[in-house]
């Protein structure tokens, strides 16, 4: 697999198009730190890493009704081109109803918490 962050994506992306409750991720530092971002902006209920040798991170998706809470994700840096961006080119999604996930030398922060410690980085994805 050459883009694992994009597989997430694409995992929470069909597992909520055929309303699973859950969904199972192969586990690394980074994709947690994503997880845990959209669990505190309520785009999922919860997320828990099981497993002793091979990690597992399985996340909690949410749901108005029978649509699922996060309507779209959106990969923006790819390994083939990494998308760096300063502090005043952090894009607001969707007018400020999205968010975006930057990897920063803070760490793994929405592009608000970015924008308010003053620090640009990574453009890892958008969320909306």
């Amino acid at each position: 697999m050459t883009d694992p962050i994009a597989d997430m994506l694409t995992r929470i992306r069909n597992a909520g198009r055929a309303l699973q409750p859950t969904v199972e991720i192969p586990h690394s530092r980074l994709k947690e730190g994503i997880a845990r971002i959209l669990r505190q902006e309520g785009y999922i209920a919860d997320f828990t890493v099981a497993g002793n040798a091979v990690k597992t991170l399985k996340l909690r998706l949410k749901y108005t009704g029978k649509k699922p809470v996060i309507e779209g994700l959106r990969r923006m840096s790819k390994p083939g081109r990494r998308l760096y961006v300063g502090v005043q080119d952090i894009p607001r999604v969707l007018g400020g109803m999205g968010i975006a996930v930057l990897s920063t030398s803070e760490g793994i922060m929405t592009g608000e918490q970015a924008r308010r410690k003053h620090l640009g980085g990574e453009l890892l994805c958008l969320v909306w």
